[in-house]
């Protein structure tokens, strides 16, 4: 299936309240035994240098505040993309949590190179929610949720092994866009103006690619999945916002249509949303899921097939797994490969095949 972060945390919330004495508890007889050949007490790499007086630093989020005292130097993140962020700044963490593409200590490789020669970090699963004694375990002085959708209950557990950053309570749970992500967590490691800058690269990238493709503005985009029928991402989902980022336009009404959510099915008879300028589709086979659209009589009605405006990526490739994973070092990555693919379907020419992209 498409990657899609999970927003029920039901199952979780079930064994909170025994993970919270066991995490506890570990944690204590870690501290106490102090192990110096235990791997988990392996430091993550050094950070760059902190910004004077970035110390303490306070952060808000849906759950209240986060005050951090001192730089940290083992951060675990229970959201899930958080790691790109922390790379880029020199922060190496001791725990993932993993989301796609199977990689290394959760490590994108649009990101490997700034691991360096640190360990690679303990990656989490998150299925049933956070596992808190291995989260505990990793003796962290700092966990990250902010791309996430940790519950008031999953919150306090952490929070009760090291402080806490939970995701904002502006957006939708996996809505916080990546320049605030990037930014939240460069406040949280002391290094604010480092973060400006990175953010500030990113998003020069984008102006440059406007520019040089007027032709996005005024156009309509969406990013789809075949799962359950239609799957469509709303415009808080950061691969939604990729597209606005270009300069295209989400169709009108889509919220309204998918309700409350980063994204979800749509019924047969808002099948309009999907006859855009633009449709990138992210697929588990793209042969195989161009046949089983093509077989489907409804879609193969539009004009958006019809005029062959699509863009299909597979989403076990790692340009897939870019796609999904927005964050301050996947976005290059993806532009490369999705901005001449964006171009050829929506130049208003069936005929401009839409190549693959490596």
């Amino acid at each position: 299936m498409a990657r899609i972060p999970l927003l029920s945390a039901a199952r979780g919330r079930a064994r909170i309240a025994g993970a919270l004495t066991s995490a506890l508890l570990l944690a204590g007889a870690l501290t106490a035994c102090g192990s110096g050949s235990d791997p988990a007490a392996t430091p993550g790499a050094p950070a760059g240098a902190t910004d004077p007086g970035a110390f303490p630093v306070t952060l808000d989020h849906k759950y209240g505040s986060t005050k951090i005292e001192k730089a940290p130097k083992r951060v675990v993140t229970v959201g899930l993309t958080e790691q790109d962020a922390l790379l880029a700044l020199g922060v190496v963490p001791v725990g993932t949590t993993e989301y796609l593409g199977g990689f290394p200590g959760a490590i994108g490789p649009w990101a490997k190179d700034k691991l360096g020669s640190a360990p690679v970090p303990t990656v989490l699963k998150s299925t049933d929610g956070p596992q808190f004694e291995k989260i505990a375990a990793l003796k962290p002085d700092l966990i990250l949720g902010l791309y996430s959708a940790l519950t008031q209950e999953q919150y306090t557990t952490l929070s009760k092994i090291a402080p806490t950053v939970a995701q904002p309570k502006q957006y939708r749970d996996y809505g916080i866009p990546w320049p605030e992500e990037t930014k939240a967590i460069g406040r949280a490691v002391g290094q604010a103006k480092e973060a400006d800058r990175l953010v500030q690269g990113v998003e020069d990238q984008f102006a440059r690619t406007r520019q040089a493709h007027p032709e996005f503005a005024g156009k309509t985009a969406l990013m789809a999945t075949l799962y359950n029928g239609y799957f469509v991402y709303g415009r808080e989902d950061l691969r939604s916002r990729t597209l606005t980022d270009l300069g295209f336009t989400l169709p009108a009404n889509l919220d309204q249509a998918i309700g409350d959510k980063f994204g979800a099915n749509i019924s047969a008879e808002r099948t309009d949303l999907l006859n855009v300028d633009a449709l990138v589709w992210i697929v588990d086979n793209v042969a195989t899921d161009q046949a089983t659209l093509a077989k489907d009589k409804l879609y193969s009605s539009l004009n958006v097939a019809k005029q062959k405006r699509e863009v299909f990526i597979e989403n076990a490739s790692t340009y897939g797994s870019a796609t999904s994973f927005v964050s301050v070092l996947s976005l290059p990555y993806q532009l490369q490969r999705l901005v001449p693919q964006l171009s050829a379907a929506a130049d208003g020419n069936p005929a401009t095949e839409v190549k693959p992209a490596g």
